[in-house]
């Protein structure tokens, strides 16, 4: 039921929505998210100027299966598309997609949130920070991340 990729490539919203609706006349309600790279950083940081996200092939697309799972034992979903970029990432470009689409609105965006916390703090992914200064630096989990997540508990 899940449609899973991690990749380099950008993704096309629309075109992921349209294929995931296709033939369908049961969807009455689509959640989306799209996360994209900010160029802010930490307070007293110079400027993000890239990001790379690492992550174990085959462990990674497991674990957001897992999530996926997860999300459909607790909702009544029609579909779920999740796509989590990897590799060298500017501002503005994209990161993550994450679709939920159920009969209802609310479900879809219930799923949809519950989906984007859970990748946040379960899925493997490992994010380093390039900043304007020439320093790096790879990025911590932050406790707004698990205090969101901790709410589907």
């Amino acid at each position: 039921m899940a449609h899973i990729k991690v990749q380099t490539e950008d993704f096309d919203v629309g075109a992921e929505i349209a294929a995931l609706t296709a033939g369908r006349a049961d969807i009455g309600g689509i959640g989306c998210f799209v996360g994209t790279v900010r160029a802010d950083a930490k307070a007293g940081a110079s400027a993000v100027v890239g990001m790379t996200l690492e992550h174990y092939p085959g462990m990674t697309e497991r674990a957001i299966g897992r999530i996926a799972d997860q999300a459909a034992e607790r909702w009544p979903l029609l579909g779920c598309t999740i796509i989590h970029r990897v590799g060298p990432l500017r501002p503005g470009e994209n990161i993550v997609l994450v679709i939920a689409a159920s009969s209802h609105r609310q479900v879809a965006l219930d799923a949809t949130a519950f989906l984007i916390d859970w990748l946040k703090t379960k899925a493997p992914f490992w994010k380093r920070e390039d900043l304007a200064s020439g320093d790096s630096a790879w990025v911590d989990a932050r406790e707004e991340d698990d205090a969101a997540a901790s709410r589907w508990s």
